[in-house]
C-alpha cells in the first residue's frame, strides 16, 4: 500500500500513532523504541502508508518556518494556500489535525526567533545546555540540528541577531538551517567557527580543535582574531577539508583536503536510521559494521544475499540480529565484540 491509495475512512487512531511516531523519531529513538516502532510498522500495511504520506506533509510545512517577519508582515499566503482541487477534501480534513499541529509549531518557532512588536535588544536570550552520555541529536529552535558524540557537553546561546554554541568537551556535528540576519558560531576552547550556511564536525581534543566540514563553508579563527568586525581575517574552510587549530601555538589553522572515505570513518560515530529495501544482507552488515564496535561476521555464503527489509538504527545491533533469527532462520553466536551469524541446519 502506498500513500496515494490511502483510505480516509481508516480509523483515526492509526493516523494519530503514526504521527507521535515522525515526532519521536524526530527526536531519536532509544533501542527499545526502535524495536517497538518496528513491531508497529510491521502489524499492518496501512502504517507505513501513513508514516510515509505524513512525512510528506511535515516536509511541505516546513516551507512555513522558513518565513521570518523581516521578509513581509505576513506569510507569504501561498504557503497557507488550501490544497488544490482535485485533491480529496475529505482526505484534507481528516489529517487536519496534524497539519494544524505542524502549522502552530512553525508559526510558534518563528514567533520565539522574533517579534516585530518588540525591540531587538528587549528580546531576552535564551539558554540550552546538554551533556550526552551517548549519542544524541538535537533540533534547535531555528531548524539548526546538533549531533552529540557520547560525552559531549555544550552549552547554547540564542538571540535575535546571534546563534552561539560552546562546545564544552568532545565533539558535535552541526546542520545549520540558513538566517543571514543571524550568524551561527561555535566556540571551542578560544576557537570560533563561523557556518556560512553549511554542515560541519568540531573536535576539541586535548591538542588542538578540529573543525571538519561536509558541506558548505566555514571561517575558523582564533577568538583573538576580531570575526564581528573584520570577518575577511579567518581563513574560509570548504567542504571536503579539515581545519586544525593548534592550542598550544599562535600559528594559523592547518588546512587539508580529506577524502570521502575518511569523512565516513570520522563520522562513523553518527546514529542515523537506515532504510533497507531489498538489500543484500552482506551490504547491510557492512554497513552496520562501519558505525559500531560489535562486528558481524557471515559464517555461511549463502546468506551473504538474503534481501533485507528494514528500517533500523545504526547503532541497533541487536535489533538487527533478533530480526534474522526470528524471519531467517540465522543462529547468532557471540564471542567479544563479535557476531557470527550462521544458517540454522
Amino acid at each position: 500500500m502506498n500513500a496515494s491509495r490511502l483510505n480516509p475512512d481508516d480509523d483515526e487512531s492509526i493516523q494519530d500513532v503514526a504521527a507521535d511516531w515522525l515526532m519521536r523519531r524526530e527526536r531519536g529513538l532509544t533501542a527499545a523504541e526502535q524495536d517497538e516502532f518496528l513491531q508497529w510498522l510491521g502489524r499492518d500495511p496501512r502504517h507505513r502508508a501513513w508514516i510515509a504520506y505524513q512525512q510528506k506533509t511535515w516536509s511541505e510545512f516546513d516551507l512555513l518556518a522558513q518565513w521570518r517577519p523581516e521578509h513581509s508582515v505576513e506569510p507569504n499566503p501561498d504557503l497557507l494556500a488550501p490544497p488544490r482541487r482535485h485533491r480529496r477534501t475529505r482526505m484534507v480534513r481528516v489529517m487536519w489535525p496534524t497539519l494544524a499541529l505542524a502549522a502552530s509549531l512553525a508559526v510558534a518557532a518563528v514567533w520565539w526567533q522574533r517579534s516585530d512588536s518588540i525591540p531587538d535588544d528587549a528580546i531576552a536570550s535564551s539558554e540550552i545546555s546538554a551533556v550526552a552520555h551517548a549519542y544524541e541529536r538535537r533540533m534547535l529552535p531555528d531548524g539548526s540540528v546538533i549531533e552529540l558524540n557520547a560525552g559531549a557537553s555544550i552549552k547554547v546561546r540564542l538571540s535575535a541577531w546571534e546563534r552561539h554554541v560552546t562546545l564544552l568537551h568532545g565533539e558535535a556535528l552541526f546542520t545549520v538551517a540558513h538566517d543571514s540576519a543571524r550568524p551561527f558560531i561555535v566556540r571551542a576552547t578560544g576557537v570560533d567557527v563561523r557556518a556560512l550556511g553549511t554542515a560541519f564536525n568540531v573536535r576539541l581534543g586535548p591538542g588542538a580543535v578540529e573543525v571538519l566540514v561536509t558541506e558548505g563553508r566555514v571561517k575558523v579563527a582564533r577568538v583573538s582574531t576580531d570575526l564581528s568586525s573584520a570577518p575577511s581575517r579567518a581563513p574560509v574552510v570548504a567542504a571536503g577539508h579539515r581545519a586544525v587549530v593548534e592550542l598550544s601555538s599562535s600559528a594559523a589553522p592547518r588546512i587539508a583536503a580529506v577524502s570521502a572515505a575518511e569523512i565516513a570513518s570520522e563520522l562513523a560515530w553518527q546514529t542515523r536510521l537506515l532504510d533497507f529495501s531489498s538489500t543484500p544482507l552482506s551490504e547491510v552488515i557492512a554497513e552496520f559494521n562501519r558505525s559500531n564496535r560489535t562486528q558481524l561476521v557471515l559464517a555461511d555464503a549463502e546468506l551473504a544475499t538474503l534481501p533485507i527489509v528494514a528500517s533500523l538504527r545504526s547503532d541497533n545491533v541487536e535489533t538487527l540480529v533478533r530480526l534474522l533469527e526470528s524471519t531467517a532462520k540465522v543462529r547468532a553466536e557471540r564471542a567479544g565484540d563479535k557476531i557470527v551469524l550462521r544458517l540454522e541446519r
